[in-house]
């Protein structure tokens, strides 16, 4: 496997890809597949889905917290060769057709280059396909608000700040939240373990990410899955209180 899968609940997975990770939520035969690593993550995507025993024509939706390459990897697969809906928020369906790009620069890995794992992190990128041109052709915004109907029956919440659209994924019943790059547990940048937001120059207006932690707080749950690092047991308060503490 290029990817390890962990069962973190009943048909809930969180899946680490290269430096990234996914997450597959089951109900039946069907599944909500939320993120999809780097373009260079598809074939653990396509065996990740298979070690859960589904697969590619089973993905009922690909839903995306934010479009980087590091997410949207293989949702342009999907939807071109299964026709699968690729799912974001309104503001985030421009960036996933390109028409923007709300990522960080060369010139900004060149200016943090002095940082701890950065050199080593962009020549991964690199080599996975992190600076392609990856766009998704017809994304859609959410169909309907509140839970979706989709396996798992995901709420999206909005969380601005690393990008305009931003979100995560709230699951109610599970006492999970999907925090994609809002919230993190670790990073290959990072030499902090636990909760925190991303360096600096990941995001797009990094006041909106703290205040987009007040938001993640008032979320119902204990198990955080995150975009960047291991799952993080514990009130997703503390998390998010923690690395609002951090980010001071």
């Amino acid at each position: 496997m290029r990817a390890e899968v962990h069962q973190v609940a009943d048909g809930t997975y969180l899946v680490h890809g290269h430096h990234v990770n996914w997450v597959i939520l089951k109900d039946g035969d069907a599944v909500t597949l939320v993120d999809t690593g780097y373009p260079g993550d598809r074939e653990g995507v396509l065996e990740s889905l298979a070690a859960v025993g589904s697969s590619p024509e089973a993905v009922a939706a690909v839903l995306i917290t934010h479009a980087h390459n590091d997410h949207l990897g293989s949702a342009e697969y999907l939807r071109a060769a299964h026709g699968t809906p690729v799912y974001l928020h309104p503001a985030e369906v421009p960036h996933a057709r390109r028409e923007f790009l709300q990522q960080c620069t060369l010139g900004d890995v060149v200016r943090n280059a002095w940082r701890p794992g950065v050199v080593s992190w962009a020549r991964h990128v690199l080599k996975v396909g992190g600076t392609d041109h990856n766009p998704v052709t017809a994304p859609e915004p959410f169909p309907g608000e509140g839970p979706l109907d989709l396996p798992g029956r995901p709420v999206p919440v909005h969380t601005p700040g690393h990008t305009d659209g931003h979100c995560v994924y709230h699951l109610p019943g599970a006492g999970i939240v999907i925090s994609g790059d809002a919230l993190v547990s670790g990073h290959a940048t990072s030499r902090v373990k636990g909760p925190q937001i991303l360096p600096d120059f990941f995001h797009h207006e990094r006041a909106r990410v703290v205040d987009s932690l007040t938001v993640i707080g008032a979320l119902d749950g204990d198990t955080l899955l995150p975009g960047h690092g291991p799952v993080h047991q514990g009130p997703v308060r503390a998390a998010a209180e923690q690395a609002r503490e951090r980010a001071s």
